[in-house]
């Protein structure tokens, strides 16, 4: 157990103590003890603001609630309490707290940054789902780096989460792809045609063409159109889940689950509608099937079988999400693109209809991206004439900075991704500046065994109390806590902040603390210290999705 946690233990025993004896009056169900670190140190290593967050429950001033629950206080962890402001308490721990804490991290070893398991229910996370009808774009690579963050962080907080990509591989794009594709293998093999108006004009689908041809020659050249179209397409929809598949692999995205929607049409698409009519969710009107969205907050209704006969893109996602609650999910996360705004409400609107709990969709919404290269925007790919591919940036910045760089700023918030500075081998780099602190650190190990100086027994970390030292090992103890905050807030840019400040605190340690010619348990002390932070580092940016290298 943490300190932190070990605290709020005590409290609570005090609080529960004198709601006993009747010093107070307990009318209502009480908060969590929550802990924070304040932002001086003169105001002690915790603090908390239950007793303010109390006095309404307990009918009494926060002053005299943090007296009474401090008089209760009998554990050995503190120096003193004091009670400040209108009823802060602030805990000063005993010297030898933190080397307590210490040893205990370093004796977890590699667990340190695995959290208890939560027994909950499994959460399903669906996030890129990119149509594949061409190359992934830096769009589809911001939700890939949120996405796959999200659910490394969220594992280790110990949740049971499950990754989904949605394949939209029926509907007008796949017919728009066969189109395109048969174009471009019809000219290839020397025909004269016109390419449509609205079909895809990527290289890739020449590229897509091209590797036809490899395989299978012009085999299929003097078949009937229809019968070449129904080809064609097939293999040019299994040659571009090949090239996503690898560029997210490439990127260092995995999802345990790929959904087809081809799966939903007809019956599973009918069955939801059919379903939505015996609720009375679904109208008739100008020969077309309505949602009647607008009674659970939909500013209109919508449409989700065309007078045509044809259904919309919302009733396969009406079915799709009714599959998802089907197969038992607790909880669903969708990570959509900032223009998917308008249509939370309509999907909610028609899971409540069917029956389930619209509350535990809940849909985090992907800013754009912004490329911006000596200062000026860059909008185009040079080779593909259309929105850079997410091969093009890491081909350029590479992976880690390229990841590291999306999970910078909030999903919430629009991205302007520098390519110069991601580049860059300097300090100004933060992705460059948190490795090179690991490679040093490394280094530090391997100056430190050849001078014969290795951890044989246990450390002793009492050694360590200068600033540096003390700063260091309170950085490490945040972690936990960083992670449990970025997972409940699906925010992986905690993280993303959290190892570039302990890359900088250990420079701060660096700078201040020799290794070598220093007396032999300080030095030991200090490797121990410095194994916990190696691991604590390497863990933060694995979460992330980006290496650690020993060498740089």
């Amino acid at each position: 157990m943490q300190t932190k946690d070990k605290i709020a233990a005590v409290v609570k025993v005090a609080v529960e103590a004198a709601m006993q004896d009747g010093a107070l009056k307990f009318s209502d169900a009480l908060p969590e003890v929550a802990l924070e670190v304040p932002p001086k140190k003169e105001f002690g290593d915790f603090a908390t603001n239950f007793a303010m967050q109390t006095a309404k429950i307990f009918r009494t001033s926060p002053r005299k609630i943090a007296e009474e629950i401090k008089s209760r206080i009998t554990s050995d962890l503190f120096d003193r309490i004091e009670i400040a402001g209108a009823g802060f308490m602030n805990f000063y721990l005993k010297s030898d707290v933190i080397y307590r804490e210490l040893k205990d991290i370093y004796d977890a070893g590699k667990n340190f940054g695995c959290l208890p398991c939560k027994n909950n229910v499994t959460i399903q996370i669906e996030y890129v789902s990119a149509n594949p009808t061409g190359l992934l774009h830096v769009g589809h690579g911001r939700g890939a780096a949120a996405g796959s963050a999200i659910v490394n962080i969220m594992r280790a907080a110990g949740y049971n989460v499950e990754s989904e990509y949605y394949i939209n591989d029926a509907g007008n794009q796949m017919d728009k792809l066969t189109i395109s594709v048969n174009v471009r293998y019809l000219e290839l093999l020397g025909q004269k045609v016109d390419f449509p108006e609205d079909g895809y004009l990527g290289e890739d689908i020449i590229d897509t063409a091209k590797r036809i041809i490899a395989r299978h020659g012009d085999k299929f050249l003097n078949l009937p159109e229809d019968e070449r179209l129904k080809i064609l397409g097939e293999l040019a929809y299994a040659d571009k889940m090949l090239e996503l598949q690898d560029d997210l692999e490439k990127f260092r995205v995995h999802f345990d689950v790929w959904f087809s929607e081809r799966t939903l049409h007809p019956d599973k698409i009918n069955a939801a509608i059919e379903t939505l009519k015996e609720k009375g969710g679904i109208y008739e009107k100008d020969g077309a099937l309505w949602l009647a969205s607008s009674k659970y907050g939909d500013d209109k209704d919508r449409v989700v079988v065309r007078a045509n006969g044809e259904a919309t893109y919302l009733a396969a996602d009406i079915a799709y999400h009714k599959n998802k609650f089907e197969r038992g999910f607790g909880e669903l996360i969708n990570l959509w693109g900032a223009d998917h705004h308008g249509y939370v409400a309509r999907v909610k609107a028609a899971m409540s209809m069917l029956g389930y709990d619209a509350d535990k969709l809940k849909i985090i919404f992907l800013q754009m991206v912004s490329l911006f290269r000596s200062g000026e925007a860059v909008k185009m790919s040079k080779r593909m004439g259309t929105a850079i591919p997410l091969r093009e940036l890491m081909e350029e910045v590479g992976t880690d900075a390229a990841r590291y760089f999306f999970l910078m700023r909030s999903t919430e918030s629009q991205l302007d991704f520098d390519l110069d500075l991601a580049k860059s081998q300097s300090a100004d780099n933060p992705v460059y500046y948190i490795q090179y602190a690991h490679a040093r650190i490394c280094s530090i190990f391997r100056q430190a065994k050849e001078a014969g100086l290795e951890i044989d027994g246990e450390p002793k970390f009492s050694l360590m109390n200068s600033t540096s030292e003390i700063d260091l090992i309170n950085k490490i103890f945040e972690y936990p806590d960083e992670i449990e905050k970025a997972a409940i807030e699906y925010a992986p840019q905690r993280i993303a902040r959290y190892v570039y400040d302990l890359a900088s605190t250990f420079s701060a340690f660096y700078r201040d603390c020799r290794i070598l010619g220093v007396e032999k348990d300080l030095a030991i002390a200090r490797i121990a210290l410095l194994k916990v932070t190696q691991h604590t580092i390497q863990h933060a940016l694995s979460l992330l999705g980006v290496s650690a290298p020993e060498r740089m």
